[in-house]
């Protein structure tokens, strides 16, 4: 049951007793306004690493992304984070409201040589933080040192200031998003607003570079090189096809009827009429269907998945973070079909992904994949993801079963105890009432 019909029950209990006997208290007080809470100190565990923090492995470079991610896949889940665990991400949070990737002396004051801003993990730390709540001062002064450092492009780079990319800048959308701030209508004066910088990666029919990437069109570029050409990249075109839909990291899950989009690539004519097209007619939300449409052929013509070559190599390995960044985004677009065969296929693949069975950010990833195609974001193939990732770091405060407890509990109808005294002041009118009709009746 709904909170809203919860109180509705409630509410229905306490109306029929204060009418059938004495008036009752107000169940609850107003709510406070939720605040930012102070981050507790910083405490080392046995092994070294900051306690609450999510994985084993050395956080220098992935520290706040990857406890961003853990915190998204259990809001995802239901489940609410252990307080040292958003403490501790809070708690990486610099004095001017920015995050760097990993500050390992939190309690000293952020050294832009030493540890560097770092829009990318700003912008996933205030999505974090939103998600789970209470921590309005952090998300709000992220915000806000995001607003600083966008480039008049309407975009960001990786760091502030630094020429706009197709990734930084879908993140930072995600993040505007899910605070409720319009992306379209943040800009520095005279600028461009974020999604006129996203749609400048977008490799179309008049694109710099589509002669040589023949059927990219609808592909997002990192960023274009110094001749203004663009190259397709898996990985920017999955960031930019989810921020060009308007969505963040946790996209509302489909509902249980919803059918499935199919994918439309985008066409291109020959010719002059070629050289002549820019952008994709329809805006970004067409804009994001072409580059869905990239994605889908590209994941089909791999069985399913990206491949990527890892550097000094010329082997193509399995991509599965940006197969499961791609799943998230085919399935926010509607594109159930194609987003299902990839979440298949990382199913099939989870352990040779999650070797150790200790990364948080690809438990996470496997858990918000599952979440935006409609399925349990606890579990994937028969896996528990949710039991895995409490593995890697503090466990929840709450788990989802509990919550589903309290909501059977508290919302199964009208409570036993209410029926008793419903049961008692009826009971007792009545009585009043038999008693007065004798009393009229006496001579």
């Amino acid at each position: 049951m709904s909170p809203r019909r919860r109180r509705a029950t409630v509410l229905t209990a306490a109306t029929v007793l204060s009418a059938a006997a004495a008036p009752v208290a107000s169940a609850a007080a107003p709510a406070a306004p939720v605040t930012s809470v102070a981050a507790s100190p910083a405490r080392t565990t046995t092994s070294g690493l900051p306690e609450g923090l999510y994985g084993t492995a050395d956080p220098k470079y992935d520290g706040v992304w990857r406890q961003s991610m853990a915190l998204l896949a259990l809001d995802g889940a239901k489940a609410v984070p252990a307080r040292k665990a958003v403490d501790w991400l809070t708690g990486q949070q610099c004095a001017d409201g920015s995050f760097a990737a990993y500050r390992a002396e939190p309690g000293k004051k952020c050294d832009p040589d030493d540890t560097p801003a770092d829009i990318n993990a700003t912008a996933l730390a205030v999505q974090a933080l939103a998600a789970v709540g209470g921590r309005s001062d952090a998300v709000r002064e992220g915000l806000e040192w995001l607003a600083s450092v966008q480039n008049k492009d309407g975009g960001w780079g990786f760091g502030p200031h630094a020429d706009s990319d197709a990734n930084s800048t879908s993140l930072v959308i995600g993040a505007l998003h899910a605070t409720g701030r319009n992306p379209a209508e943040t800009t520095v004066e005279g600028g461009e607003s974020p999604y006129d910088a996203l749609l400048s990666f977008q490799l179309t029919c008049g694109s710099k570079g589509i002669e040589d990437a023949p059927g990219a069109q609808g592909a997002f570029a990192y960023q274009p090189d110094k001749k203004g050409r663009l190259a397709p990249n898996n990985d920017a075109t999955a960031a930019a096809v989810l921020a060009a839909l308007g969505e963040g990291a946790l996209p509302e899950p489909p509902a249980e009827d919803a059918g499935n989009t199919p994918v439309t690539p985008l066409k291109c004519a020959s010719g002059a009429d070629q050289e002549k097209g820019k952008g994709v007619p329809g805006g970004r939300k067409a804009a994001a269907g072409a580059g869905a449409a990239h994605l889908a052929a590209t994941l089909k013509k791999n069985g399913g998945h990206f491949t990527s070559v890892a550097p000094g190599s010329s082997d193509e390995q399995p991509d599965y973070a940006n197969t499961a960044d791609a799943v998230v985004a085919l399935a926010a677009g509607g594109h159930r079909d194609a987003a299902a065969t990839s979440l298949s296929w990382l199913a099939d693949n989870l352990d040779k992904w999650d070797k150790s069975r200790k990364d948080p950010a690809a438990i996470g990833s496997l858990m918000l994949a599952s979440r935006a195609t409609g399925g349990d974001p606890t579990e994937l193939g028969g896996t528990d993801l949710l039991s895995r990732l409490n593995r890697t770091g503090p466990k929840p405060a709450k788990m989802p079963e509990d919550e589903a407890a309290e909501q059977q509990d508290s919302g199964a109808g009208i409570p036993i105890w209410a029926f008793v005294l419903i049961g008692l002041a009826v009971g007792a009118g009545f009585g009043i009432l038999l008693s007065g009709r004798r009393k009229r009746q006496q001579p």
